[in-house]
């Protein structure tokens, strides 16, 4: 892995204890402030930057591999369950990013072409592709997105070199152009199509690229097939953030992050305790034992982290509840042996609703 990789972790952790400050924040106001204030849309503008810049962090990550996917059962196709609906989806999004001398086609295989995929990065690499293949085409043209089943065999590896034997989701995205870069100096950020290819890595699947003058462009995107779910899956509405009046201890070293924690949770009723790192949790957490319910722990902290504190805790306690949180990539928590336990984890950046839905619900378990 390059070095320039490596030092991502890094950066992603200090960005996303940024984006969680701003998030939280900015979560807080659009809270308390009526929709009729003409305040609200700009509230609206910035939360849709920070997301966009939680999405630039995790192509960052997800280029080196570390960035936890979502994999659920899909439909590529979208003709089942309209939850999955990937492609219908990024069609309707499509329509908005495209030009309009740019004109789009899409042909879906007929039945299941079901996958194990997070649907948002499937979402993501296709977005990436239609803005390339926009970019391309500065004279107009057509898009072309297919789906097919397809086989691949022992003779597809000896052809092109990689590939496992078995069933494959196809997806084709086709354009009339030849691929070639031609952003300028500053403009995107050079990471659309590593995005895709370490997107596609980590479901175990391929991407290609055929591409010569006169016959335009095709990526191709093969991600293995699994058998077709059979319970419908259904829609449910996430249930509104609810509150409590339990005595939560909070350890985290980033001190914007630790407030902007706290005020969340105070706001909806909560009782909080605050630690900036691991042994000043142990400190707290003896002098409130007997009142605090759940523990909130930063993973990398200074003096001691959060899962030698939690350790240090359940010797006091040994049913104690933590959750876990953290801005750093995968990589690095696992190596921290919090996920492979079965601890309960909360990435960093995450909203408010999240946060607050998720206490509640260990605490309501």
């Amino acid at each position: 892995m390059p070095r320039r990789w490596r030092r991502s972790g890094g950066i992603a952790h200090d960005f996303n204890n940024i984006l969680t400050a701003i998030i939280g924040f900015g979560s807080l106001i659009q809270m308390d402030t009526d929709k009729a204030d003409p305040r609200a849309h700009h509230l609206d503008e910035i939360l849709r930057a920070a997301d966009r810049a939680i999405n630039l962090t995790r192509s960052l990550l997800t280029f080196g591999r570390k960035q936890v996917i979502e994999a659920r059962p899909v439909n590529l196709n979208g003709i089942i369950r309209d939850v999955n609906e990937i492609i219908r989806e990024v069609e309707k999004m499509l329509t908005r990013l495209l030009r309009e001398d740019i004109e789009l086609k899409t042909s879906l295989a007929e039945g299941n072409l079901m996958v194990m995929a997070d649907r948002g990065l499937i979402q993501q690499v296709l977005m990436n592709l239609a803005t390339n293949a926009r970019d391309a085409m500065q004279g107009g043209g057509t898009l072309t997105i297919d789906t097919m089943a397809f086989e691949m065999d022992e003779a597809f590896d000896k052809t092109y070199g990689y590939g496992k034997a078995g069933e494959y989701a196809l997806i084709m995205v086709s354009y009339s152009e030849p691929f070639s870069t031609t952003k300028e100096v500053g403009k995107g950020t050079g990471l659309g199509l590593s995005a895709c290819y370490g997107i596609i890595k980590q479901h175990r699947g391929y991407i290609n690229c055929y591409s010569e003058p006169g016959r335009g462009t095709t990526f191709r995107i093969y991600l293995p097939r699994i058998d077709a779910v059979e319970k419908e899956a259904k829609s449910v509405p996430p249930a509104p953030p609810l509150g409590g009046n339990e005595t939560i201890l909070l350890a985290e070293d980033d001190a914007q992050v630790r407030i902007v924690t706290r005020m969340t949770l105070e706001t909806f009723g909560y009782e909080v305790i605050e630690a900036a790192d691991g042994e000043e949790a142990i400190v707290r957490f003896m002098e409130h034992e007997n009142e605090i319910k759940l523990i909130i722990l930063d993973v990398i902290m200074p003096k001691m982290n959060g899962k030698d504190a939690y350790d240090e805790i359940r010797k006091l306690r040994p049913g104690a509840m933590a959750l876990f949180t953290s801005g750093y990539p995968a990589d690095v928590f696992h190596q921290e042996d919090v996920v492979e336990n079965g601890f309960h984890f909360i990435a960093k950046p995450a909203t408010p609703t999240e946060l607050l839905r998720k206490v509640r619900g260990l605490l309501d378990g």
